[in-house]
Formats: structure tokens, C-alpha cells, sequence
């Protein structure tokens, strides 16, 4: 129970964070912080300790594809945000990346490459 807690103080200290810098001059790096690999770093240690180091290489292989669904909203973010509103522009670019990620999901379960 208190890992679950301390993970969730990771999660919102991410958010504290990206508020705080959000307000400064420098608020581009803002858009830096959600990379940070806070929760990838609880997920491969979860399933390195549960699975084994084979299925760690694999996760991590699966994090570089799905690298491919947060390009294209961020590219669909930059390319709607000078032509949308900001709901519309953050609607669609979801949109974007459920529609990638969806298509990630069914190729990885059916041609699931092996590190």
C-alpha cells in the first residue's frame, strides 16, 4: 500500500512540476516534463520483478513503438493549434493519438516482434 502511495506522489509531483514551469519563462519546457520517465520507470521495474529481464526488453521495445501515437498528436497539436481553438485542437489530436495507438495495439498483437 505505501508503494501504490508513493507512486502516486511521483504523479503528482510530475503535475506540480508542469504547473510550476507552465507559469514560467521558460514554459516550453514544460512540454519536456511529461517525458521524464517517471512512470515508465515503475512500470519496468513492476514487470522486471514479476516477469523477468526477457519481458522488460520486450516493454521497452513496445515504449520505442508507442513513441509513434504521442508524435502524432504532438504534431497534430502543433499543426490544429493555429487552426482550432484549444478544446478542438486537444479533442482531435486525442483523437489522433487513440486512433495510432489502437493501430499500434492490433499490429503488436498480431505480428508482436521480439527484442
Amino acid at each position: 500500500m505505501i508503494g501504490l502511495f508513493l507512486k502516486s506522489l511521483l504523479g503528482a509531483l510530475a503535475v506540480l512540476i508542469i504547473a510550476l514551469l507552465s507559469r514560467s519563462k521558460s514554459f516550453y519546457i514544460a512540454g519536456l516534463v511529461p517525458l521524464f520517465p517517471t512512470f515508465a520507470l515503475i512500470a519496468h521495474a513492476i514487470v522486471a520483478q514479476e516477469r523477468g529481464m526477457a519481458d522488460l526488453r520486450t516493454t521497452a521495445l513496445f515504449g520505442l513503438w508507442s513513441l509513434i501515437p504521442y508524435a502524432i498528436y504532438l504534431l497534430a497539436v502543433f499543426w490544429l493549434s493555429t487552426r482550432l481553438t484549444l478544446w478542438p485542437t486537444l479533442l482531435l489530436a486525442t483523437l489522433g493519438w487513440l486512433i495510432a495507438a489502437g493501430i499500434l495495439l492490433f499490429a503488436w498483437t498480431h505480428f508482436q516482434p521480439t527484442p
